[in-house]
C-alpha cells in the first residue's frame, strides 16, 4: 500500500512539472473562440497570404452593425463602430469587447434613427483618432487621447462648396497628412430620399493640410471603401451599388484622380449571397483583402481573385495588424479575427 501511494504521488508531481503537456493561457483563450466560415483557394498564390490551417474566430458578437475596424498596435487594441448604436467599442485579448466611446457619430439632441454613429476609423499622422461621422455628416478628430476617450470632436471637414456632406463613410490619411474620404448616402436617415440631402452627387473628397476640400470623383454611384496601394501613387475605391458592384482604381495626380478604370467586378453575382463591395485593406505587396458578396475576397495587385473566406453574413470592413499576418473583420453582428499565417 505504501509503495502504491509513493508511485501515485510521484506520478502527480511528474505531471505537474511537465510544462509541455499544459496549454498556455493564450492557447486556452484561443480555444474558447468559436470559428466561422470556410476558405476556398482559387490560385496557388493564395498560400502565401493565408495558411491552409487558418480559421476565422468570432472574438466579439451581439452588435447591431459593426463597421470601421482599426487595429492600434501601440495599445494592442481593436476599435470598431456599432453604427446604429452610435458607439465605438474596444476589444483586447485580455478583456474582450468594452464600450469605448458614446456618442461616436451623432451629437445633436434631436432624436433620430438610422445609421447615425461613426463608421470608418483611422489615425492621423500624430496618432489622433479620426472618424467618418454619419450623423454629424463630417470627418472629425477626437479631441482626446486614445487612453482617455471622450465625445469631444473637432471637425476636419463638414461641407463642400457650402453644402453639407451626405454621410462620410470611410476615411484614410496619406503620408503627407491629407485626408481622403467617401461620402455615400447610407447614414442619412432616409438614405437617398432624405429631404436633408444637399449634394446632387455622392463624392470622393480630399482635405488638404490647409483645410481646403477638393472633390476628386463624383461619378461612382455608391462609393464606399477607400485605400492607397503601396507608394500612394494609386488609390482603390469600392462601389456598393448592386447594379455596379465594382472596385475602381485611379492614379493619384496631385489634387486629381485620373485614369480611372475597373480593378475588379462582381457584376452578375448570386443575389442570394449577402454583402456588397465595401471596406478593404491593401498589404505591402499590393494584395487586396476586401469585403464582397458572400465573404472576404483576396485579390492580387492586378485584380485576380486568389481565394475567398466564405461567410453567411454581410461584411463591412477589415483591419490589419502591423505585421500584416492578422486581419480583423466586421461581419454584421460579429467581429472576426483571422491569423492568416504564423
Amino acid at each position: 500500500m505504501k509503495y502504491l501511494l509513493t508511485l501515485t504521488l510521484f506520478a502527480i508531481m511528474l505531471s505537474s512539472c511537465n510544462n509541455e503537456s499544459q496549454p498556455t493561457a493564450e492557447a486556452k483563450k484561443d480555444s474558447a473562440y468559436k470559428t466561422i466560415g470556410t476558405f476556398e483557394k482559387y490560385d496557388p498564390a493564395f498560400d502565401a497570404i493565408v495558411s491552409p490551417d487558418a480559421k476565422a474566430e468570432i472574438i466579439a458578437e451581439g452588435f447591431d452593425w459593426c463597421e470601421g475596424p482599426l487595429w492600434i498596435e501601440s495599445r494592442k487594441m481593436l476599435l470598431f463602430s456599432d453604427v446604429p448604436q452610435n458607439k465605438i467599442y474596444k476589444w483586447t485579448e485580455e478583456k474582450g469587447a468594452e464600450l469605448y466611446l458614446t456618442p461616436s457619430g451623432y451629437t445633436d439632441t434631436i432624436p433620430r434613427g438610422g445609421e447615425m454613429g461613426s463608421n470608418g476609423l483611422t489615425l492621423d499622422n500624430a496618432g489622433n483618432l479620426v472618424m467618418a461621422q454619419h450623423g454629424n455628416r463630417q470627418i472629425a478628430r477626437m479631441n482626446a487621447s486614445l487612453d482617455q476617450p471622450k465625445p469631444d470632436f473637432i471637425s476636419i471637414a463638414n461641407k463642400y462648396d457650402g453644402k453639407k456632406f451626405n454621410s462620410p463613410n470611410d476615411v484614410i490619411v496619406s503620408s503627407t497628412g491629407e485626408v481622403y474620404f467617401t461620402d455615400p448616402p447610407y447614414g442619412l436617415e432616409k438614405n437617398i430620399d432624405d429631404p436633408k440631402k444637399e449634394m446632387p452627387w455622392y463624392g470622393v473628397y480630399k482635405v488638404k493640410t490647409d483645410g481646403k476640400v477638393i472633390l476628386l470623383v463624383d461619378s461612382i454611384s455608391r462609393q464606399n471603401g477607400i485605400a492607397f496601394f503601396p507608394g500612394e501613387k494609386k488609390i482603390l475605391i469600392a462601389s456598393s451599388d448592386p447594379e455596379k458592384p465594382n472596385w475602381y482604381v485611379y492614379d493619384v495626380d496631385g489634387d486629381k484622380l485620373v485614369n480611372g478604370k475597373i480593378f475588379y467586378s462582381v457584376t452578375g453575382f448570386d443575389p442570394n449571397l449577402k454583402g456588397l463591395p465595401d471596406g478593404f485593406k491593401i498589404d505591402k505587396n499590393g494584395n487586396v483583402i476586401t469585403s464582397s458578396p458572400g465573404g472576404i475576397s483576396f485579390l492580387n495587385s492586378e485584380g485576380k481573385l486568389l481565394g475567398k473566406l466564405k461567410l453567411d453574413e454581410s461584411n463591412s470592413n477589415i483591419s490589419m495588424s502591423e505585421d500584416q499576418k492578422t486581419i480583423y473583420i466586421t461581419n454584421d453582428m460579429y467581429v472576426l479575427r483571422v491569423k492568416m499565417r504564423p
